[in-house]
């Protein structure tokens, strides 16, 4: 037993060092987002994540932006646990069969005016899940999606990009791609 628990007291840790520090790019980016969703809805921007059947590796980086490195609530980003209450669907994960009806009755339960947002690789076609006899694919199979944010996983700073992008082109009265 001691051999064992000797060296890993001695060891560092194994793990993934801090992401550099860029809170000039954060904030920019951050406060664009607040200020086009205020100028649009009025008020902040509410989010619904939906998982359609992902590897989870998306919403590690959704989970990222409520962290206190991002905390996007501070810049009125918030999620919210209803469609109801949601002006963004945030879809992530190939879209399975068993999620198809979920997915289409979530996106019939949020009002308008509504986006849907696919995020990730699998999100947009299927990714590596794509042709699998359990998967419907991409977001847009189901439900017609206003934006496309690719990555796999994409990090959180190219999520809220990928937001402003998709405001801003609302924003124009033009059709997110």
């Amino acid at each position: 037993m001691r051999r064992l628990l000797l060296p890993s007291l001695l060891r560092r840790p194994l793990t993934e060092a801090a992401p550099a520090p860029d809170d000039a790019a954060l904030r920019e980016i951050a406060a664009a987002v607040d200020a086009a969703a205020r100028r649009r809805l009025g008020r902040s921007l509410s989010i619904r994540e939906v998982d359609a059947g992902s590897c989870n590796g998306c919403e590690l980086e959704i989970h990222a932006l409520n962290n206190p490195y991002y905390d996007v609530e501070r810049f009125g980003i918030r999620f919210v646990a209803s469609p109801r209450h949601a002006d963004v669907l945030l879809v992530t994960g190939p879209v399975t069969k068993n999620m198809r009806e979920a997915l289409q009755r979530t996106y019939d339960a949020t009002p308008g005016p509504k986006w849907v947002v696919a995020l990730g690789d699998c999100a947009r076609d299927g990714g590596c899940f794509a042709g699998s006899y359990a998967v419907a694919g991409g977001a847009s199979e189901v439900v017609p999606v206003d934006l496309h944010i690719p990555g796999c996983p994409p990090p959180p700073l190219q999520i809220l990009r990928g937001l402003l992008a998709l405001l801003e082109q609302v924003d124009r009265g033009a059709k997110a791609g």
